[in-house]
């Protein structure tokens, strides 16, 4: 399907979620350039860095599981997630996509997704979330680059930074403009663009600007989300919307940067500050729980779990690289957890104390916390957190075809965005996050977007061809 000449059908920037729509694109027939900036994105983008979640709503694993679910049932957690303020034409879109995604990546790219059962993420009114064993990015994002690299159809450009895109006849994409290390600067010629470059969690500037709430935080994320997209699409006219939604976390080992995981609260554990108190429910959500968090004395603060928590948290990757640093101190009871921590003793007794009675059914708890898989139980095991900044949710607005649209809402030809670079669902600021609203848009909308290429390629070797 490739249009011939000089010009390049695809010009993906950006090699985490931006890899899928390269695969997917050379599928059609495509001829795809990825651009991407960091040597290391292997491990140093933030795919490479999440936890592999995928949101499948319908897929066949849920079938075979017995779980009743769907586009619509997806959707609708999305706006109670958000009090209704994600865009509902993109909401619907990426419910869509999501089981057609994951069956993807299962059969043609070749992942070994699941669906996961061991636990629900917040948010989720019934477990929809597929991935891999070790439930770790890098080994998605491993897998994608070895299948680009044996694609005769695409071809990699690292390190190099897509700076600018020029657009030609009717506002269409013309050409993509590339910058060296060395600050050279190249022209390539391009009939279509994918922004897959992530947000600006990067770029304190643009942070302290629109998420002042969370910009004295950790930033855990790729070094290279500066906000290229944004920039780009703002100069061709794009529209953009959501810049004040971000995804946090309230859950990264101190000491040791390693991400502990909310699974070890959703099988039971409790979060405290640093005076040894629970401040909320802490089962809302791990994003707007850093927010909270970095209010509290310190800005640190303590999850507590257990043996039995410690064992069923293995799945992750990431938690066993938070045991593996040495993060975790341990204690047969409150007394010596309090002595290990530095945590005032009678507080943190009275909390664990508490807290088993609430997970007992003899108590309501006063945060309305319902969700309690079992009372924790010594030998007690505790690791401290800090709250961390993972990735924004706010970008170029895109339309069902993960096309770029002017403030108008018409596509600008040829231009898509992906991931962070496009405004996301979670609404605006960080109470909205749903567990795969950061991997389902960059994968899904990058996706929709190599489809639409094709489409588009098509229409014009139709149009060229007498």
């Amino acid at each position: 399907m490739s249009g011939g000449g000089d010009a390049v059908d695809l010009v993906v920037a950006g090699a985490g979620g931006g890899l899928a729509g390269a695969l997917r694109a050379a599928e059609h027939g495509l001829s795809v350039l990825v651009v991407e900036s960091s040597e290391h994105y292997r491990r140093g983008n933030n795919t490479s860095m999440s936890t592999a979640m995928f949101p499948g709503p319908g897929s066949r694993w849920q079938a075979e599981a017995g779980i009743d679910d769907s586009p619509e049932r997806f959707v609708a957690d999305v706006m109670a997630k958000t009090k209704g303020e994600a865009d509902p034409r993109l909401a619907r879109t990426l419910a869509e996509v999501g089981a057609p995604l994951v069956e993807w990546l299962a059969d043609s790219v070749g992942l070994p997704m699941s669906l996961v059962t061991d636990f629900n993420y917040p948010g989720h009114s019934v477990p929809r979330c597929h991935s891999i064993p070790g439930r770790h990015g890098s080994r998605v994002i491993d897998h994608l680059a070895r299948r680009a690299a044996e694609n005769p159809l695409i071809d990699m450009l690292v390190p190099a930074r897509l700076v600018d895109v020029r657009t030609g006849d009717g506002g269409a994409v013309a050409a993509a403009v590339v910058r060296y290390p060395d600050g050279t600067e190249e022209e390539i010629p391009a009939r279509a663009v994918l922004l897959a470059t992530n947000g600006f969690g990067a770029d304190r500037d643009l942070v302290a600007r629109h998420l002042p709430e969370i910009a004295g935080a950790l930033y855990h994320g790729g070094e290279h989300s500066l906000g290229d997209a944004l920039r780009i699409g703002e100069r061709l006219g794009a529209a953009a919307g959501f810049l004040d939604a971000y995804q946090g976390h309230g859950a990264v080992a101190a000491g040791a940067g390693t991400l502990v995981g909310w699974a070890t609260i959703i099988h039971g554990g409790i979060l405290v500050d640093r005076l040894g108190r629970r401040f909320g429910d802490e089962t809302r959500g791990y994003s707007e729980y850093a927010a909270e968090l970095a209010a509290r004395p310190g800005a640190t603060g303590w999850i507590v779990l257990d043996e039995v928590i410690h064992e069923q948290c293995q799945a992750f990757q990431d938690f066993r690289d938070t045991v593996e640093s040495g993060v975790l101190v341990w204690a047969d009871d409150a007394a010596g957890l309090a002595e290990a921590t530095g945590l005032p003793a009678e507080a943190l007794a009275e909390e664990l104390e508490t807290a088993a009675a609430i997970a007992r059914g003899e108590r309501d708890d006063p945060f309305g916390r319902t969700n309690w898989e079992r009372p924790l139980a010594s030998r007690y095991a505790a690791v401290r957190v800090v709250p961390a900044l993972f990735h924004t949710q706010g970008g170029l607005i895109v339309d069902e075809h993960a096309s770029v649209v002017g403030a108008d809402d018409r596509p600008i030809p040829g231009l898509y965005a992906a991931g962070g670079a496009a405004a996301g669902i979670s609404g605006h600021g960080a109470a909205g996050y749903l567990p795969g609203n950061g991997l389902l848009p960059a994968f899904g909308l990058a996706y929709l977007a190599a489809d639409a290429a094709a489409r588009a390629a098509t229409a014009a070797a139709g149009r060229r061809t007498p």
